[in-house]
């Protein structure tokens, strides 16, 4: 009988290749990249081929893992070739990571061994070496296209921006609630609504309840479960999954997209929560500007130059206020022709929100006190004569319009139950009138498109280019 210890020394010994990578500490591209000591040491890496350079007396690959825009040059003896060694092939190199002797990259890899992990067929491969696709291509090809340098940095940006958000609120005293994707409410006014029914489920003769025993919805928004939390905790958000069965092919809607929402208690005032909106907005802004510089200059060049100058720009303005009737005054005089329109009560459309974002010198702009015919029920009466309005707040942003849309929220159950009343609504909200039955407070709270921001700080114009499986009518490929 032996030791533990030694069976796995003798299974190590059958295995040398194993063995000996095993020692070898697997380093990423990017760390790679940054490993700027002096020192000279072995590692292993791993990743897909991005050029191919073959010379009588060396061999040059060009491979990428993910983790940096920026691709790691290996310097390997011709006789490390062979015809598997392609553009998109996946590899393992094992070598000596050493300071580069070429200008274009600091570090670079001699290769002691390459491994084709993955061969790939490069004339097959929809994505050409060194040809940049348009987005409009690429987009056919959701299972591939995030090997492209473009939507490689998309992604990598929209983590951060996913991170820098989280850490806005983790460190501002906020709770972050898990809301419910199916729902049986439909957070009224919020948009068309996806149904949810179980397609096995064999119903009872007569049995007509589905599968949950009430109508089930794919959640539009996650509002009003966190009023619920926002009875128990001061401050609470939530970031997820929302859907929309909106039956638009348009630049700016999906069928399934991303929010950040969130409630906060004792707060009575828009100010406060416009405050909240502003500095989220600049906060996790200014992270991606100082964390992601080189693949947002991938954006900056190629996609919406000088949209640099403009994202630096909405840092360092103080975000502008006006009244619902001070918009629409202001639509009144424009010299433009609108499409829809500009009469006081009316609903702001895209054009009309673009365009007072341009008025005021492409600052974003907080339009607050909206009619209280055009609002759900939800929004608090100002109970402000005969222009009726509700203090709502929409924050507008230069390319994208509307991006946050807020409120502060009715806790006045005598105001409440009569409108919920003339809704026909005050059976299926019985339990938002006991929020304010027991222990409410003056509470407010906003929405934010993730996707629409992510637009309006790369100068993206479809938002179908900065999701990684976009979905809309007509489409839901993978």
């Amino acid at each position: 009988m032996f030791a533990p210890g030694k069976l796995v020394t003798r299974l190590l010994a059958r295995c040398p290749w194993r063995h000996y990578h095993r020692r070898i500490a697997r380093v990423s591209v990017n760390k790679a990249l940054s490993s700027d000591d002096g020192s000279t040491k072995q590692v292993r890496i791993q990743g897909w081929v991005r050029s191919v350079r073959a010379q009588k007396e060396v061999l040059f690959l060009h491979i990428n893992d993910g983790s940096s825009l920026q691709n790691l040059q290996i310097v390997a003896e011709p006789s490390l070739n062979n015809s598997a060694i392609s553009f998109g092939a996946a590899v393992e190199v094992s070598g000596t990571l050493v300071k580069s002797l070429g200008k274009k990259q600091n570090m670079e890899v001699k290769a002691e061994d390459i491994r084709v992990i993955g061969e790939c067929n490069t004339k097959d491969f929809p994505f050409k070496i060194k040809e940049r696709h348009p987005s409009e291509y690429t987009r056919q090809f959701p299972h591939l296209r995030c090997r492209t340098n473009m939507f490689g940095s998309l992604l990598r940006i929209r983590s951060e921006a996913t991170a820098a958000i989280q850490e806005y609120f983790q460190n501002n005293g906020f709770l972050h609630i898990h809301t419910p994707i199916i729902t049986s409410n439909d957070c009224e006014g919020a948009g068309e609504l996806f149904q949810v029914e179980a397609t096995s489920r064999v119903p009872a003769a007569g049995d007509h309840r589905g599968f949950f025993g009430v109508p089930a919805f794919l959640t539009v928004s996650g509002q009003l479960h966190l009023e619920v939390m926002s009875g128990a905790f001061t401050r609470v958000f939530t970031f997820g999954p929302t859907f929309r069965a909106e039956n638009s092919q348009s630049r700016r809607h999906l069928a399934e997209f991303y929010m950040v929402e969130t409630e906060m208690s004792f707060t009575e005032s828009l100010e406060d929560i416009m405050q909240v909106m502003e500095n989220l907005f600049k906060s996790a802004t200014s992270s991606l500007l100082n964390k992601c510089a080189e693949d947002l200059s991938l954006f900056f060049k190629y996609v919406s130059p000088g949209q640099e100058e403009r994202s630096e720009k909405l840092l360092k303005d103080k975000f502008i206020v006006m009244s619902y009737t001070e918009a629409i005054e202001i639509l009144k005089r424009a010299p433009d022709t609108f499409q829809y329109s500009t009469e006081w009560g009316c609903d702001l459309q895209t054009e009309h929100e673009k365009y007072l974002v341009r008025h005021c010198g492409d600052v974003p702009i907080f339009v607050i006190n909206y009619p209280y015919d055009l609002k759900p029920f939800y929004m608090r009466d100002n109970e402000d004569g005969p222009q009726h309005t509700v203090a709502a707040v929409d924050l507008l942003v230069p390319g994208v319009g509307e991006l946050f849309g807020g409120s502060l929220r009715e806790e006045r159950l005598h105001v409440l139950q009569p409108r919920l009343d003339r809704l026909g609504l005050t059976e299926t909200y019985q339990w938002y009138l006991d929020l304010r039955r027991f222990g409410s407070v003056p509470h407010g709270g906003f929405g934010m498109g993730f996707e629409r921001y992510l637009q309006c700080i790369l100068g993206v114009d479809n938002i179908k280019d900065v999701i990684p499986f976009p979905r809309h009518p007509y489409s839901c490929l993978l």
